[in-house]
């Protein structure tokens, strides 16, 4: 494994699995830059209490160097003055993470398209497609200054598991997410002639911080979920996630894995790294063979 520091950029770092991946890469020692539009002065339309700087902070304590940018990726002169930023204090980046969504609570289930919000529909997929595009058109020469990039697209789901409609996700959520595995693809044909890799991720149930809330646990107590959903016990801390983000940063034979659509669990079981519990959740093979057919909750064999 390649342990030479990097430089890292994590877009939509502020919460969930892009706090994970920029906390796990700065324990690795990587300088990352967290990118995000809530800050200690502003909150986004979310209106969540986390905020770029507490991730920038939990970066360094880990051990690496995180420094906070506040950026709108959708705004593309602010996209520009945080590539620029990069180039002019570190003249290279080598890992990006584009995790920008923020839009969960935009996320309506069980209803046929014309019962959703079209507005709020255009809205995600402006936040989860067009941010995604924007950050990968303005950051990709940089990246591509310097041989061996990784791209590291976050999304939710596999393609095996998003192939079907998720009709209980609906339209434009199902849309937003198969849209991210296909830009896996698609960069990674951008980036091979400059010996880059890129992929689509994804982790499986993650435990963020709005899930905790939303089953009354904390990450100390998050098993007392299972009273809820006996299925939440194959859940993962955002962590996991940023393990296997780290793992593929310190792969120097990450290229085999480019176009690919990857899951946490999947990585774990190459390489090897766990949970912050020990443990290894495998939960999309968990969602494929036990919760879609409707088996009991039974983590056996999956973690």
């Amino acid at each position: 494994m390649n342990t030479t520091p990097k430089i890292a950029l994590v877009a939509g770092a502020t919460r969930g699995a892009g706090r994970g991946i920029a906390v796990a890469l700065g324990e690795a020692g990587h300088t990352v830059y967290v990118t995000g539009r809530t800050t200690r002065e502003r909150r986004s339309e979310l209106g969540r209490p986390e905020t770029i700087e507490d991730t920038a902070d939990l970066v360094t304590a880990a051990g690496g160097t995180g420094i906070a940018v506040p950026t709108d990726h959708l705004e593309i002169d602010q996209v520009d003055a945080l590539v620029r930023r990069i180039d002019a204090e570190q003249g290279r980046l080598d890992v990006l993470v584009n995790d920008i969504w923020g839009a969960d609570h935009l996320t309506k289930f069980d209803l046929s398209l014309p019962e959703q919000s079209l507005e709020d529909g255009l809205r995600m997929l402006r936040l989860s497609i067009d941010t995604h595009a924007i950050t990968s058109h303005r950051a990709l020469p940089l990246l591509n200054r310097h041989p061996g990039g990784l791209v590291v697209e976050v999304t939710d789901g596999t393609a095996e598991t998003n192939a079907e409609y998720r009709k209980d996700c609906g339209f434009f959520y199902d849309l937003a997410k198969w849209a991210v595995i296909r830009m896996g693809q698609t960069l990674a044909d951008e980036v091979r002639p400059h010996g880059g890799t890129a992929v689509a991720l994804t982790p499986g149930w993650l435990r963020s911080e709005a899930m905790l809330e939303h089953f009354g646990v904390t990450e100390d107590t998050w098993r007392d979920g299972a009273k809820t959903d006996p299925h939440f016990l194959i859940s993962e801390s955002p962590a996991f996630v940023g393990r296997a983000v780290a793992a593929l940063a310190a792969d120097p034979d990450r290229a085999r894995w480019s176009g690919r659509s990857l899951s946490s669990g999947g990585l774990a079981l190459e390489y090897g790294f766990t949970d912050v519990d020990g443990s290894r959740p495998d939960a999309w093979r968990y969602i494929t063979e036990v919760v879609f057919p409707g088996k009991p909750a039974d983590t056996t064999g999956y973690r």
